[in-house]
């Protein structure tokens, strides 16, 4: 659509920060007003808009989106989530693991052991592995503790938590990212160890670095969210 604005700017608001165009505030495509929990997630947001130029491109606003998705989706179904973020965990990337060839095993090994580490020490969740083709459930145990850092998080931490796990395929992962134990790139590297090896035995097709690079794109805009909602 045609940029209808002028002026962006950012405004306390009941609740939290406003983005305001020309002194309208923003609203969602559910028409909730944009509230958004700290300046800097307002502002980074307002740059959002104030970058457009005579087109508006809904695309090019990454972090208006997920928070729109916060307000409009996650808010209401808190639960559901929740549920969803915690089904990567009962089938987490890092708990998969080949039985060969003897260099992959090691680099999974390298890169995903101490995953499996910190998230036992952090968090007090220990993960069962499993090899080859196997499945392996986690204990409920387990599951509680992966499922208790989610419950006190607001809808925008939440919206984030959501992508990364998404993206990567893993719960460890994305907790990692929460807690800002590990960059969004570095998880994104480190959920895609099978496919580097992969690149590295045949070759890269270069649709899949397209998408791979999309995917890191998408998951260092979820981080930056989940860092900007949560710190003032």
């Amino acid at each position: 659509m045609k940029r209808f604005y002028k002026a962006v700017s950012v405004a306390p608001v009941e609740d939290g920060f406003g983005v305001l165009l020309d002194g309208k505030s923003v609203k969602t495509p559910g028409r909730n007003t944009l509230v958004l929990p700290t300046e800097k997630l307002a502002a980074a947001i307002a740059a959002e808009w104030q970058e457009q130029g005579e087109e508006v491109v809904a695309t090019a606003m990454p972090l208006l989106r997920l928070a729109n998705t916060a307000i409009d989706g996650v808010s209401a179904n808190r639960k559901d989530v929740i549920d969803a973020i915690l089904r990567f965990g009962e089938n987490d990337l890092v708990c998969y693991r080949t039985d060969h060839p003897a260099e992959l095993v090691a680099r999974q090994c390298a890169g995903w052991d101490p995953l499996l580490d910190w998230v036992a020490q952090r968090h007090g969740a220990r993960m069962h592995v499993a090899q080859g083709l196997n499945h392996v459930d986690q204990p409920p145990e387990t599951l509680a503790a992966l499922r208790e850092p989610l419950a006190g998080l607001d809808a925008f931490a939440l919206a984030g938590l959501h992508v990364v796990a998404s993206v990567t395929g893993s719960l460890v992962l994305a907790l990692t990212v929460l807690d800002d134990a590990l960059s969004g790139a570095r998880a994104f590297e480190l959920s895609r160890i099978d496919e580097a090896y992969q690149a590295e035995k045949w070759g890269e097709d270069a649709e899949a670095v397209k998408r791979a690079s999309a995917l890191a794109h998408e998951l260092d805009k979820a981080a930056e969210l989940i860092g900007l909602s949560r710190f003032a």
